[in-house]
């Protein structure tokens, strides 16, 4: 019987053999053909613009996905930080950036920064002027007897931002707006302690946080849009990001 075994041992062998090989070289013919990857900035803010814009200018017509391009770098940075530790919670971010190192983060920040395109409107939702006038006195006054500050208090007069890292709001989608407030108010979006922004949105009510999302979204948009230069505001509230000197981002 081992005798006769013998052939087709050997049979296996070769057939198994040949397997192997055809692995290996479909293999290697696979890699060959694989596309290569370029290691630039611009395939690494790939993920990035999809949902942004090419040049960071957002996407108007989703309604929701904001303006980065010309926004403060330490800002843009601090976002991404805060996806990556769990501290903003919005999947598709918080999967970008998991493994990114801070160099890469510094950088994809300032490549944004440094982008000036033209804004586009965002779809707003019917709103009584009532509101509006509301969203208004919010941006420019505040609500002294609820201790809600103006959000021009923080974000510059024309609220544009203020470098180095406070964000401008003008521009910004209606329903972006509105969720980060909320986000804000139920905890769910959060930064480096003290977190002045949920101090301020907690102090907002439902209509207030549509009040101010709808006056931000259909405000003209002044002359220059760019961040004040640092030092031109000085923040009421002692804020996390910005050590000593507080911040609102």
């Amino acid at each position: 019987m081992t005798i006769l075994l013998r052939p087709f041992v050997a049979r296996s062998f070769a057939v198994a053999t040949l397997f192997v090989l055809a692995m290996v070289c479909g293999s290697a013919s696979r890699a060959a053909d694989a596309p290569v990857v370029p290691d630039t900035l611009q395939q690494r803010i790939a993920a990035c613009t999809t949902c942004h814009g090419v040049h960071g200018e957002g996407t108007p017509g989703s309604g929701y996905f904001p303006r980065l391009a010309g926004k403060p770098a330490a800002y843009l940075t601090r976002q991404l930080q805060d996806f990556q530790n769990g501290l903003r919670k919005y999947a598709p971010m918080q999967y970008t950036v998991r493994q990114l190192p801070p160099a890469y983060m510094r950088e994809i920040a300032e490549y944004f920064a440094a982008q000036q395109v033209p804004y586009s409107r965002s779809p707003l939702p019917a709103v009584s002027v009532a509101t509006l006038q509301r969203g208004e006195e919010l941006l420019g006054k505040g609500d002294p007897a609820r201790k809600i500050l103006a959000c021009s208090a923080c974000h510059g007069t024309q609220l544009t931002g203020v470098e180095p890292s406070t964000p401008g709001l003008v521009g910004l989608p209606y329903d972006y707006i509105s969720a980060q407030l909320g986000s804000w108010r139920t905890h769910t979006r959060s930064t480096v302690a003290p977190d002045c922004m949920a101090t301020v949105a907690s102090r907002l009510s439902a209509s207030d946080i549509t009040a101010v999302a709808a006056a931000l979204a259909s405000r003209e948009l002044p002359g220059d849009t760019h961040a004040q230069p640092a030092g031109s505001v000085t923040p009421p509230l002692s804020c996390g990001v910005l050590g000593a000197a507080g911040d609102n981002s």
